[in-house]
């Protein structure tokens, strides 16, 4: 069986260096399908969709409110020839009943365990329009090694360098953030995989970088602790979001080729100065997340938050607008206070202002956006920074052995960054 899996390009944020990660939840998807069906991948962000090009079945995945609505477009050109259509993924399940609108079929939940029962349904001409597994989760043991053979793997990597991999070694958060939808998606359990399952996917991947994209590390203090100690061995070098404060556990990361992390800055307070500075007393750089909108940012607080990325000696800084997305206490929030003016999902970037906010008009806060990107890079730029951070991680392989030449690309492809 053909199927072809879709995933749609989205409009990226406003000043942010223009990479692009290979996707993590197709590789995932993929990897739970049956063995009788021959996939072809098309990332719309780095290829065109060849809409003339047979397929038995087309699947979209769609990560991203920013995604859902041209989803929706390739979707409906692919039913117009009478190919049928399922979607997938975190958007889909954040806007799974428009997206019924556009699909024959809509998968809810986790795929692992449930595609031999959707594709022999399928095949027999029985699919249902609904597949409804949320919280229903299949055991953790059955998530497999992602199918990264899927990917065009030449075209992810930035100037000639190759980018970050991704894999999980969780699924699942216990923490309940204000703007966050995990634990709508994945449960407020938390979830790790069996390490000789982490490590045996990573020991895998035929890339040095990866990106562990783990909803947040330090959930367990014990398994955190097993898991670097189990990857020490692999000389990978990594990045991935917060890692448990503690000495052991930062020693032990570091020590397992913690790159940097992305930690997000909520306020000025001397908690994130000492946390950034303890990141950066075992050599693990820091990306900022820096979410701009909440109901006590002013003016004078934002540029304050500003000053103090400086005071912090932050590594590089990503600056995004609170957003409204479905299935989180912020939409429900806002729109029960009737202030959301925008549901175009397309503005749904992180990167526009969509509401009212309490202290500012949306366009003094779009400027405030603008402004904290154009202050922070003022003096070197993002693709600078980023530099620094690539220098350090080369220096790091180049010591342990595990370095690799960049991939030299044609002129005409460089002149495209």
């Amino acid at each position: 069986m053909k199927f072809k899996l879709i995933y749609p390009k989205w409009e990226k944020l406003d000043r942010q260096t223009p990479f692009i990660l290979p996707p993590h939840g197709p590789v995932v998807f993929a990897a739970a399908l049956p063995d009788y069906v021959e996939v072809d991948f098309i990332d719309e962000n780095i290829q065109e969709i060849d809409f003339d090009q047979p397929a038995d079945f087309v699947g979209i995945s769609v990560m991203l409110s920013a995604q859902i609505k041209r989803a929706w477009e390739v979707a409906d050109k692919f039913r117009k020839k009478k190919i049928k259509v399922i979607f997938g993924g975190i958007a889909t399940m954040l806007h799974a009943e428009e997206t019924q609108n556009h699909a024959d079929c809509v998968f809810l939940g986790e795929a692992e365990g449930r595609m031999e029962q959707v594709f022999s349904d399928f095949k027999n001409g029985r699919l249902q329009k609904v597949y409804n597994y949320m919280q229903d989760f299949p055991s953790i043991e059955s998530a497999g090694t992602a199918r990264r053979d899927i990917l065009d793997r030449e075209k992810y990597n930035y100037r000639g360098v190759q980018m970050v991999d991704l894999v999980h070694a969780s699924r699942g958060c216990r923490f309940n953030c204000y703007p966050c939808c995990v634990n709508f998606l994945g449960g407020r359990n938390f979830r790790p995989r069996p390490l000789d399952k982490v490590v045996e996917e990573m020991t895998s991947i035929d890339n040095n970088r990866l990106f562990l994209v783990d909803n947040s590390l330090a959930q367990d203090k014990n398994w955190e602790i097993q898991l670097f100690k189990e990857m020490i061995p692999l000389k990978k070098k990594w990045c991935c979001h917060p890692i448990e404060n503690d000495d052991t556990v930062l020693d032990l990361a570091a020590q397992a080729g913690a790159w940097f992390v992305y930690q997000t800055v909520f306020d000025t307070s001397d908690f994130i100065r000492n946390r950034i500075k303890r990141y950066h007393d075992y050599g693990i750089a820091v990306e900022g997340s820096i979410l701009l909108g909440l109901d006590y940012h002013s003016e004078d607080y934002i540029k304050r938050m500003v000053d103090f990325l400086f005071e912090i000696e932050l590594d590089m800084a990503e600056f995004t607008v609170l957003t409204p997305f479905p299935h989180t206490k912020t939409y429900d929030d806002l729109h029960n206070a009737e202030r959301i003016f925008s549901y175009d999902w397309n503005d749904y970037t992180s990167g526009k202002v969509v509401f009212q906010p309490k202290m500012l008009t949306p366009e003094e806060l779009q400027s405030l956006y603008y402004y904290a990107w154009d202050k922070f890079y003022e003096e070197e730029p993002s693709n600078y920074k980023m530099f620094k951070l690539l220098k350090k991680v080369m220096d790091k392989e180049k010591a342990d052995g595990t370095y690799k030449p960049r991939v030299r690309q044609p002129l005409k492809q460089e002149r495209k960054f």
